[in-house]
């Protein structure tokens, strides 16, 4: 019997060229993973494309749920951006994808496991990092990297397949390099490779609109949190995956989260890239703002340090962790009084607060106020002053002195 290979399969060129590469190079009998967490109408027609190129089977799991609860949620808790703009859209989705394939291969029997990801992007660290940690036995074939690959542009690619039989509706015409899920999608190449071009925005976009064509109206919208978990939209109940599919629409609707960013890879190189990450952008504000309530100074200053290190970590593809799970309980501490309503207006990209409340508040109102209340007296500031500032007037008075004796 020929050993197993399983190949993470999004259906495209890339993945659909290394079907027959993997048979003629390593004699391996193909299986296709397609792990669905949110990528729409790119799934249409897998399975007949994988079959007629080799694969003995295809396995399309559908992780959505899984995605949005064990891997989104977490990062919106954290408050995890990584280089201040971008929201880990592919970044969340790699660990996961890693651990069905293993579970795919452990189930066929397989020996090795193969990935697409060029030897220039991040991806290639995610998915072997999360194969590493969890079935270290297991080989890794990464296509682009290994020595028999031969291709290097998808003219290469489709003369490939059509001299191994395979006539696929693919063009050689160029477009944008996109990675979608249900948390984002992400564009990169054509006029973006040169930071000094503007994105082509009518060309591009593909979860929503410009600011500039968003209606003129606001939209005003309210959610509920209970330990920082989303509850609802409008009033109406739902599970988390179902409030980013709304927030999705509405953002789009309304031109909120499209990023222009060049970012720092792992590897090294800067890239540039424009993110839509409409729903997204709105859950993080939202959380945000309950959280601006309940968090106490001190707990504030240290999530914000904690929520850097956990984008780092997610980016980096270093999920399956000690540290990871060690700075996720951290948060996840930090959640458990954050419950209440926030409300807003969406407007033309823009996210606008227009209220919340928490029973678990700390913010009072006879503190807060310029009157006098109970709970604060004017005067003992004057105390607090002289002490938090000793230090500074300490040093002030010897370097009076210094000056004096020169």
């Amino acid at each position: 019997m020929k050993e197993k290979v399983i190949l993470a399969y999004s259906g495209g060129l890339d993945t659909t060229a290394i079907i027959p590469w993997l048979k003629e190079n390593f004699d391996y009998e193909v299986i296709c993973v397609c792990i669905d967490c949110g990528q729409a109408e790119e799934l249409d027609g897998l399975d007949e494309r994988a079959k007629f190129c080799g694969a003995s089977k295809l396995y399309v799991l559908d992780v959505i749920d899984e995605f949005c609860d064990e891997y989104v949620m977490p990062c919106v808790k954290a408050h995890a951006v990584y280089e201040n703009k971008y929201l880990l859209g592919t970044s969340m989705a790699r660990p996961l994808i890693a651990k069905k394939l293993v579970e795919i291969a452990r189930k066929e029997g397989a020996t090795a496991i193969c990935h697409g990801a060029t030897g220039k992007g991040n991806d290639q660290i995610r998915f072997e990092l999360g194969i590493k940690a969890l079935a270290p036995d297991l080989k890794i074939i990464a296509a682009w990297r290994n020595e028999k690959w031969t291709m290097d542009s998808r003219e290469s690619e489709i003369e490939y397949c059509k001299a191994h039989g395979i006539d696929l509706p693919f063009s050689a015409d160029s477009s944008y390099s996109r990675d979608r899920n249900l948390w984002h999608i992400s564009h990169e190449g054509l006029e973006l490779e040169d930071p000094a071009n503007e994105p082509n925005y009518e060309h591009l976009l593909v979860l929503g609109t410009t600011p500039e064509k968003a209606p003129d109206e606001p939209e005003y919208v309210t959610m509920t949190f209970e330990k920082g978990t989303p509850t609802s939209i409008n009033g109406e109940k739902m599970k988390v995956s179902d409030i980013i599919r709304k927030l999705n629409e509405l953002g789009g609707k309304h031109g909120i989260g499209i990023v222009d960013i060049v970012e720092n890879r792992v590897v090294g190189m800067k890239s540039r890239g424009v993110y839509e990450t409409p729903g997204g952008t709105i859950l993080y504000e939202a959380h945000q703002q309950l959280e601006e309530l309940i968090l106490d100074r001190e707990t504030t200053t240290t999530k914000l340090d904690m929520g850097n290190k956990f984008a780092q970590i997610v980016y980096e593809g270093k999920w399956f962790t000690p540290l990871r799970e060690a700075v996720q309980a951290f948060i996840e501490s930090t959640q458990e009084n954050v419950t209440g309503e926030v409300k807003f207006k969406l407007y033309k990209g823009n996210i606008i607060k227009a209220g919340t409340t928490s029973p678990y508040s700390l913010y009072n109102e006879s503190i807060a106020s310029f009157t006098t209340g109970d709970l604060y007296d004017h005067h003992d500031a004057e105390g607090f002053i002289n002490l938090f500032g000793l230090s500074s007037k300490v040093r002030a008075m010897k370097q009076q002195e210094i000056e004096k004796n020169k």
